[in-house]
């Protein structure tokens, strides 16, 4: 394959104190030559990129469970790609397909240890690895197994159900035999998770009856949290004894500048209830027993996903990154970077 002159990639040029601006992420056209791998490293073309909610956090200058990203460096995101050239010693071999953390760039230089090859199973496709068998299923699958344990026949209820946390986190509460419930933002997006995804109801929050029709459900058992706010502290209040919520994220409060603390957390103390919080890395170790259940699900038709695609390469990846927070895609949200290289080996 021929090789570029100069590449691009997207740098964080500034911290937005609430959204994130036009000028919070520049471009740099960086020369090609300036990428060579070395013992045990991999150059890699990104092929796919993923756009995260935990991305807003990584540019706040705060202690978090990552260093945030400086001034200047390139922007944190997971992607897909094929390797195109190895170092001495590398385990890849030229064409082979990746999953890594190297941000929103086209091309980069990692080391063999920050790589995951990508070995297709039946009824997967690559792009399942920033979705169902990324860290958007895993974060689902833990988060309930782990923090929610929910039980059958106990009553869940997921916000942020159409993104693809919440979307994987309400089929594997209908796998587990639970009820659940979905709260999202629009009324395409409930009757895809009733109509595609099975979900026994789903609630559109921005509905002038959201908070009376919801109330109808009873009380729940197992609050899987997406997005904080007026809602978690809304179902604070519908707590059954020992109920569990899940934190998981707080989408509704990333670009504020003070978010709103809670009211209704003594509900915990007399339902006897646990609210925790999490990281999908802290069950690293268990991230491919927890793959192989996820692609049987895929595999068998249980879980179902969906995938919001970008177009137009790497600088649509800042643009489309708002996206998030407005509540403007349904299902996975990714951006194509570039074409599949034709390095000589069989595409997957």
């Amino acid at each position: 394959m021929s090789r570029p002159t100069q590449f691009k990639r997207i740098v964080l040029n500034s911290r937005p104190v609430g959204d994130i601006e036009p000028d919070t992420f520049r471009t740099e056209v960086v020369p090609f030559s300036s990428l060579k791998p070395g013992k045990g490293e991999a150059l890699i073309q990104c092929t796919w990129l993923s756009l995260d909610p935990a991305m807003r956090g990584y540019i706040r200058d705060v202690r978090s469970y990552l260093p945030p990203v400086q001034i200047g460096e390139v922007m944190r995101a997971l992607g897909l790609g094929v390797v195109i050239e190895v170092g001495p010693g590398s385990k890849f071999k030229v064409g082979d397909h990746v999953s890594g953390p190297w941000g929103m760039t086209e091309y980069a230089v990692m080391k063999d240890k920050t790589l995951d090859k990508i070995d297709l199973l039946p009824g997967v496709e690559p792009l399942d690895f920033l979705n169902v068998l990324g860290t958007s299923g895993l974060t689902a699958y833990f988060g309930l197994k782990r923090i929610g344990e929910l039980k059958p026949g106990e009553t869940l209820v997921v916000s942020g159900a159409a993104g693809s946390v919440g979307s994987t986190a309400c089929q594997l509460g209908k796998a587990a035999g639970a009820k659940v419930y979905a709260i999202a933002g629009s009324d395409d997006k409930c009757r895809w998770l009733e109509k595609e995804l099975g979900v026994d109801r789903a609630f559109n929050y921005k509905s002038p009856n959201f908070y009376t029709d919801i109330k109808k459900i009873g009380y729940l058992d197992v609050y899987f949290d997406n997005v904080g706010g007026e809602i978690l502290d809304f179902l604070l209040t519908r707590l059954k004894k020992d109920a569990r919520i899940v934190l998981c994220g707080a989408i509704s409060a990333y670009n504020a500048p003070k978010p709103k603390g809670l009211q209704s957390y003594l509900n915990l103390i007399s339902q006897r209830a646990k609210i925790q919080g999490f990281i999908v890395m802290d069950y690293v170790s268990e991230y491919p027993s927890a793959i192989k259940e996820l692609a049987k699900g895929l595999k068998h038709g249980t879980i179902k996903r969906k995938f919001h695609i970008v177009e137009g390469g790497i600088e649509q990846a800042p643009v489309a990154l708002p996206m998030l927070f407005s509540g403007g895609n349904t299902g996975k949200l990714v951006v194509k970077v570039s074409e599949e290289p034709k390095v000589g080996r069989a595409k997957l």
